[in-house]
């Protein structure tokens, strides 16, 4: 997209006698470029308060360069019939160019607005002498070079507002670095401040090890892919009770489980439990909630025994058009769905990866309201 975007501004230009020499171009050219090669230059220098400067920086140029060039190309697409090139072209541009900015500075903004949704579930399943639950699920907070500590010091405001039983986290605490997070002891110290009944337990995710991204895919093996000290120290400092492929008892009847991403277990390998042997010995007869990081396996979480599944990962698509494409990929995408006779919450999550933008689609928590039924056991 950002090569096309390139080649389909050059094609707008062409044609003015102002454009017309190597010079004229390399005013726009150059610069653009630079910026464009901000993310790869984040990518390949070694650590330092530079090298994530220009992560961060390369960020929100991207965020706002995909929806310049998008538009751009969409433009030229729909004016193919106009008789004047040069009059297509030069209008496309400027229309291109003021959207792309309202979109951007838009998205730019409502990624920092946390909203709360809300969902009410009846499980047919005693929970010893408790009755009902709230249950905050939060996911991706993507902590890295563009996180605000005003948002997370708001999100936590949110929270305990709610006054939940409990908080679970769906992973991805991270975006595959830890020295990328600025101050950390800050960040810990306003998570360390949510107030609940059972306190706080956080699953892993894909993105919580360390590993070079580009462009915001990883680059370096799974092998390669391990969560480091520091990380599983802020999980600790914040209050985190961290959940590895375990179980944990809620009270004295809802049965909690946390299982290790499927896709990077965090040693350098993708070995984790089965849900089968997760849930192996784990008294079905009370409320069974399996916390972890991607939407899947939800049949085989049914067939072992799980209730409900808190998930995250999606992002539910972040920016548009991606709300209106991972839905093809994901059985549940966001929000609430019935699936396989299992109850499936994905949440669109609190951060952003990469661009730091939200569009189409909400940074939020979600707090599900349980009510627990059937006989009491003896």
């Amino acid at each position: 997209m950002v090569a096309l975007a390139f080649w389909c501004t050059d094609y707008c230009l062409r044609g003015r006698a102002w454009y017309a020499g190597a010079a004229a171009r390399a005013y726009w050219l150059v610069p653009g470029i630079l910026l464009s090669l901000l993310p790869v230059m984040g990518a390949l220098l070694p650590d330092s308060g530079f090298k994530f400067a220009l992560q961060g920086a390369g960020n929100v140029w991207l965020g706002f360069f995909l929806y310049y060039g998008f538009i751009l190309v969409v433009l030229l697409a729909l004016t193919l019939p106009a008789r004047h090139a040069q009059w297509r072209g030069g209008v496309a541009l400027g229309v291109s160019l003021v959207m792309a900015l309202a979109v951007w500075g838009y998205g730019l903004h409502h990624a920092q607005d946390t909203r709360v949704v809300r969902y009410d579930l009846e499980v047919d399943k005693p929970a010893g002498e408790i009755e009902e639950m709230k249950l905050i699920l939060l996911g991706d907070l993507h902590l890295s070079v563009n996180s605000r500590l005003a948002t997370t010091q708001r999100m936590v405001e949110l929270i305990n507002a709610e006054q939940p039983d409990a908080v679970v986290i769906a992973g991805d605490i991270f975006t595959s670095s830890y020295g990328g997070l600025s101050h950390p002891e800050q960040y810990a110290e306003a998570l360390r401040g949510i107030q609940t009944k059972y306190g706080v337990y956080a699953a892993y995710g894909n993105h919580d090890v360390e590993e070079t991204l580009f462009g915001g895919f990883p680059i370096s093996p799974i092998s390669e892919a391990f969560r480091t000290r520091e990380m599983e120290q802020f999980f600790d400092d914040s209050g985190f009770i961290t959940l590895a492929d375990e179980v944990v008892t809620l009270g004295d009847g809802v049965v909690l489980a946390g299982r290790i991403d499927g896709e990077k277990a965090g040693d350098g390998t993708t070995n984790r439990m089965t849900p089968g042997e997760l849930l192996d010995g784990v008294d079905t007869s009370l409320p069974v909630l399996v916390l972890e990081h991607e939407p899947k396996e939800f049949e085989a979480l049914r067939e072992a025994g799980a209730d409900i599944a808190l998930c995250g990962h999606t992002h539910a698509g972040q920016m548009f058009p991606g709300n209106l494409i991972v839905p093809f990929f994901n059985e549940n995408a966001w929000g609430y769905k019935r699936l396989h006779e299992l109850d499936t919450y994905v949440t669109a999550g609190v951060g952003y990866y990469g661009p730091p933008l939200r569009v189409g689609t909400d940074s939020e928590i979600t707090v599900i309201n349980l009510k627990f039924g059937g006989e009491k056991a003896e």
